[in-house]
């Protein structure tokens, strides 16, 4: 059995503990790839802003197509809250897979 008389109970240690950027990441994958129903091929930026919100950067895969380097990508900016609730996305790119951006 867990004593939780002085501590509080194990969620509430989980609360005041920061979220790591792999979990932050992980939350960000699972939450936008189940709503856009469609696969997360990468992360290209993570970061946590003042307030402890993530803002992320998130490579989707619209559109599978033969050859592989003519399939639709996008990005994704999203942004999660300290807890690693999605507070909102919203695409930024669309692209194909073969084509670099230019500098």
């Amino acid at each position: 059995m867990t004593d939780t008389s002085h501590h509080g109970t194990p969620k509430e240690a989980d609360k005041e503990r920061p979220l790591s950027a792999a979990r932050a990441i992980g939350a960000a994958i699972d939450q936008l790839s189940e709503l856009l129903r469609l696969p997360v091929e990468s992360v290209s930026s993570c970061e946590r802003a003042e307030d402890g919100a993530w803002q992320l950067s998130v490579e989707v895969l619209e559109l599978s197509r033969i050859p592989d380097t003519t399939s639709l990508l996008a990005s994704y900016d999203v942004e999660l809250d300290p807890a690693g609730e999605l507070l909102g996305y919203r695409r930024t790119r669309r692209y194909e897979r073969g084509r670099a951006d230019r500098r």
